[in-house]
């Protein structure tokens, strides 16, 4: 239960991420750019590749003109 938790709550922010993007009408390569990074970094980001920092997280939402928003849920 607790693998599958996890793997839903990553999914979840992997979707979310590539749905800011989407919604910006952005490419890897545009969010990288303003981000300062590469498009191969947002691809393994928006590939669930690695765990983002909250700072990470940040950066890209403003690049895609979103909001960050972090909820705990008590199960």
């Amino acid at each position: 239960r607790k693998e599958y938790e996890e793997a839903d709550a990553e999914f979840t922010l992997v979707e979310a991420l590539v749905k800011a993007r989407a919604d910006a009408k952005m490419s890897q390569a545009d969010v990288a750019k303003r981000i300062g990074t590469t498009q191969s970094a947002i691809a393994r980001l928006e590939g669930g590749k690695v765990s983002p920092s909250i700072s990470t997280l940040r950066r890209y939402a403003e690049a895609t003109g979103s909001k960050l928003q972090i909820n705990l849920i008590h199960s």
